[in-house]
């Protein structure tokens, strides 16, 4: 496949100048279930004539719908929404919800389907699952490095898309509830807030690791990757994709137009690739970050990737004379793009002689149109030349095409007037624009959409209380706590180096107290990162285990391959959104789910949770990410360490910055607590309930747990004192 070089387009305006600037294919957002709900998404006339627009042009557009949807949207919505753009032709959808990418699959099957950057795609497993499931892209989690990328190319026949410049997330994409617990703006709804652009004091045990100089802790440069592009090429990616829907128009035309002159160049001569010095200021003009950096692409994470100050705050004056260069440059730039035309190029053949029809014919590939019209006649005085009828007939104006050659056949004494010329190529190229198009149009083979989800009655069920725990001080407080018969040991518990012996022994403890155990793998899994448990995973299971406890998309995959799928349980960021989610990974084989948490009590309410636990209670994880904040501060100690990060409200998040694997956990501030909620929990006929224990000691694990059985087996008063949230039980989201 060519490379192809594929632009965001936040508005129509945006798309025409990303199409005249270079690029092979755009990605835009409709009236729904886009990433990026703020900015200027089309409705649906206009999204259909952008795609009829596009394909003129002989490119492509590819629609978001890479949000998670409600059950009432995947339902009763999303179906009559797509139906007009796949009748119309459009190329593909970018998904993130499995839901969606199941019905999908089933109402518009040969509709291609690009798996977003919000699936945390990280390795060959995870890929290849997606390949079976019909996928035929993937955009891979922006953190991977070269190498990884190249793994899953060699690994897969799939497409592979990669982000090359533009805002990058903190966060593992998909991995972040920040905006959506802090103030109800879900990123995985295409709402976020960007609390990673703000500022933040971090300090470990002996004390402060920042200050007002270097305070924006969690915001990165922007991506610059023009140096870089030959190796990202050579690794096997095949979509080479722009960040900025919410940009103007002027920054997709100019960032596009640069990358376009040097992917030309790569493919003209790859060994002659040379960036000049003025193209990079060029980008950096056009918009930056407080600086570039080049992305994960050569680097595991580090400080030089973050901006850390933020200029905007380093005056007013500079602030403004910087906002007036940027649109001096927007402006030089417009104008740079109103002169261009995009126009496709055609052959045509013009016939004329009097007293018979004039007859043109337009010819573009296997695109062949002809028109007759009657009315020539025999010239009295000043017959029609040859070139004034080229001349006319060349007045393409603001159509789609332009013509690359045109015979003319004429009779030395014809005449017609101008506006016969101008009808019969007016025409010809809306006749030849329509036979472009037809090759694209489709049909609905279902014209209501497939209804194959049905949902049961809730049947009633015992109240079960299970444990997750990442220390042993943890699972020792809860050892021989009655009432808790389930455990989730956290991998990290177990040394790589001895850790079938050390897991196994704590199986056969277990066993003889009558627990269950299950080990909860890590949240994000990159190559190779789980070598050291893999040989064991099947024994495992023989001597006792459970199940494990999965949160990304390559654990369950390694699973899979080892046969284990059915020893699987979901946990809640691997996303059962709505009924058609949990179906999927039911028919994959998974034993169970964990309920999303930005669902509220109402919405669970209406979901199927008879195989499905719930977090009652725990700090919950609202970012995962690869940089670390330790190494970035104060440098790398490769040593699991625990900091204290403070928002400019004075609250405190716990951050657990993880060696093995490599990446940063931040937690909410307040615990989630639903013990005055027991009622509506216990109503909702979940299969069981989970207490999630992160940083707690011994004795306030000990504590917490009493509460619980306390409170949902014997119905005693709510009596937990402290700060705390109720998550998205009551409130949900947008």
């Amino acid at each position: 496949m060519k490379p192809e070089l594929l632009a965001p387009a936040g508005s129509y305006e945006a798309l025409q100048a990303a199409l005249t600037a270079g690029a092979d294919a755009v990605y835009i957002g409709g009236s729904r279930f886009g990433a990026r709900a703020y900015a200027e998404n089309l409705d649906e006339t206009s999204l259909c004539r952008a795609i009829d627009e596009v394909h003129v042009y002989g490119k492509k557009l590819y629609l978001t719908v890479n949000t998670l949807l409600k059950e009432k949207e995947l339902e009763l919505e999303l179906y009559k929404y797509l139906k007009p753009y796949y009748e119309a032709g459009l190329d593909a959808v970018i998904v993130q919800d499995y839901g969606v990418l199941r019905q999908i699959r089933k109402w518009f099957p040969d509709l291609h389907i690009h798996c977003s950057t919000q699936m945390t795609i990280t390795g060959p497993y995870g890929a290849k699952f997606l390949e079976e499931q019909g996928v035929t892209r993937i955009v891979t989690a922006r953190e991977l490095s070269l190498r990884e990328i190249s793994s899953i190319h060699q690994s897969t026949n799939l497409e592979i898309e990669a982000f090359i410049h533009g805002a990058l997330c903190y966060s593992y994409s998909g991995q972040c509830l920040f905006s959506s617990l802090i103030g109800g703006r879900s990123g995985n709804r295409g709402r976020c807030a960007q609390p990673c652009r703000l500022p933040y004091q971090v300090r470990d045990k002996d004390g402060s690791l920042n200050g007002a100089q270097d305070a924006y802790l969690l915001s990165p440069k922007d991506m610059c990757t023009l140096e870089l592009l030959p190796s990202i090429l050579e690794a096997g990616v095949t979509s080479l994709k722009v960040e900025g829907r919410m940009k103007k128009p002027a920054y997709t035309a100019g960032v596009i137009g640069i990358y376009r002159k040097y992917l030309d160049l790569w493919l003209e001569a790859p060994g002659n690739y040379h960036v000049e010095g003025k193209d990079l200021e060029e980008l950096a003009a056009i918009y930056n970050r407080d600086g570039f950096n080049k992305g994960y692409y050569q680097v595991r994470n580090g400080r030089s990737m973050m901006a850390l100050k933020n200029k905007k705050n380093e005056g007013l004056k500079q602030a403004a004379r910087e906002s007036r260069s940027r649109e001096q440059v927007y402006e030089r730039i417009n104008e740079q793009y109103r002169k261009l035309k995009l126009q496709r190029k055609i052959k045509a053949s013009f016939t004329i002689y009097s007293d018979t029809p004039a007859i043109l014919t337009l010819y573009d590939g296997d695109h062949v149109v002809t028109v007759e019209k009657e009315g020539v006649q025999t010239a009295k005085n000043q017959p029609l030349t040859v070139e004034r009828i080229e001349r006319q007939l060349k007045k393409t104006g603001d159509t789609y095409f332009c013509f690359e050659h045109l015979d003319i056949f004429a009779g030395e004494d014809v005449f017609v007037p101008m506006q016969f010329l101008n009808e019969i190529r007016r025409e010809g190229l809306h006749l030849l624009e329509q036979e472009i198009l037809k090759g694209y149009r489709r049909f609905c083979r279902n014209p209501e959409g497939e209804k194959d989800i049905v949902k049961p009655q809730q049947e009633k069920q015992e109240v079960k209380l299970t444990a997750s725990v990442e220390t042993r001080e943890q699972l020792g407080a809860l050892l021989r706590t009655e009432g808790i018969s389930t455990f989730y040991l956290g991998h990290g518990m177990f040394e790589p180096e001895n850790f079938r012996q050390q897991v196994s022994e704590v199986i056969n403890h277990l066993k003889s107290l009558n627990k269950k155990v299950y080990l909860a793998l890590p949240y994000v899994v990159r190559e190779g990162e789980l070598s050291y448990m893999e040989p064991y995973l099947e024994l495992l299971i023989k001597e006792g285990l459970s199940g494990y406890l999965i949160r990304n998309l390559e654990s369950f995959a390694l699973l899979e391959l080892h046969n284990l799928r059915n020893y699987a349980v979901l946990d809640y960021n691997i996303y059962t959104m709505n009924e058609a989610s949990r179906l999927f990974w039911k028919e994959q084989g998974a034993a169970a789910d964990t309920a999303p948490l930005e669902l509220n009590d109402k919405e669970l309410k209406e979901r199927r949770n008879g195989q499905s636990e719930m977090i009652v209670y725990g700090y919950l994880p609202m970012m995962v990410s690869a940089q670390c904040m330790k190494k970035n501060m104060s440098g790398c100690t490769r040593k699991n360490e625990i900091l204290k990060m403070k928002d400019r409200y004075k609250k405190e998040f716990t951050v657990q910055c993880c060696c093995n694997p490599c990446y940063n956990i931040i937690y909410n501030s307040v615990p989630l607590v639903l013990l005055k909620e027991a009622r509506e929990v216990k109503n909702l006929s979940m299969a069981s309930l989970r207490l999630s224990f992160t940083t707690e000691d011994y004795q306030t694990t000990q504590e917490i747990s009493r509460l619980y059985l306390d409170r949902f087996l014997n119905d005693s008063d709510f009596n937990y004192e402290g700060p705390y949230t109720k998550g998205h039980f009551k409130r949900g989201i947008e």
